[in-house]
């Protein structure tokens, strides 16, 4: 298949922040490349024009690239690993919603084992309260207990994978190819 034919996968993830942010998305586009798949990476500071921009103009600029990619594309592979603290970088998981309501298939990775209760309750001070529900003894906020590795939004509307080949994968199979 001609290399323009190729079904489209958006890269979403916090790996943009990484310092080897080209290695990474160099070796997810070999592995879409592999399975049939073109990766498309986020278009931080790709398009023309951009190094002229700043503050607004080019948030605004970056904002609009990733949206119109993600737009182009058949599916998104998400790397929805821990950033600054127990949950995905929050870029990503508007990207997620955002597809996902374009009617998308999503598949992630870096999702630890276990739950997502488990986890919060080994990083913070909680306890469950009288009807066994985990809540932060600072504040009594509820920790979601429904056995999901993520909050059940993410959970429930993307495929998890445990790397980023399964999950490439997994996108290959929803696109109806065969892997």
């Amino acid at each position: 298949m001609p290399p323009d034919t190729l079904p489209r996968i958006y890269l979403a993830g916090p790996d943009v922040f990484r310092p080897d942010s080209a290695q990474v998305f160099a070796r997810l586009k070999a592995a879409c490349a592999r399975l049939g798949l073109a990766g498309l990476e986020p278009a931080d500071d790709a398009a023309p024009g951009t190094a002229a921009l700043q503050g607004d103009a080019l948030a605004q600029r970056i904002y609009e690239g990733n949206v119109a990619r993600i737009r182009a594309a058949d599916g998104v592979l998400a790397n929805l690993a821990d950033f600054r603290g127990l949950e995905p970088d929050s870029g990503t998981v508007f990207e997620v919603g955002y597809a996902i309501a374009l009617g998308k298939p999503v598949a992630a990775y870096g999702v630890p084992p276990g739950s997502y209760a488990a986890r919060v309750g080994a990083a913070r001070d909680c306890a469950p309260d009288g009807q066994g529900v985990l809540r932060e003894r600072g504040d009594g906020t509820m920790v979601e207990g429904l056995g999901q590795r993520l909050n059940l939004m993410l959970a429930r509307s993307v495929g998890l994978a445990d790397s980023p080949e399964d999950a490439l994968r997994l996108l290959a199979e929803r696109l109806g190819l065969r892997t």
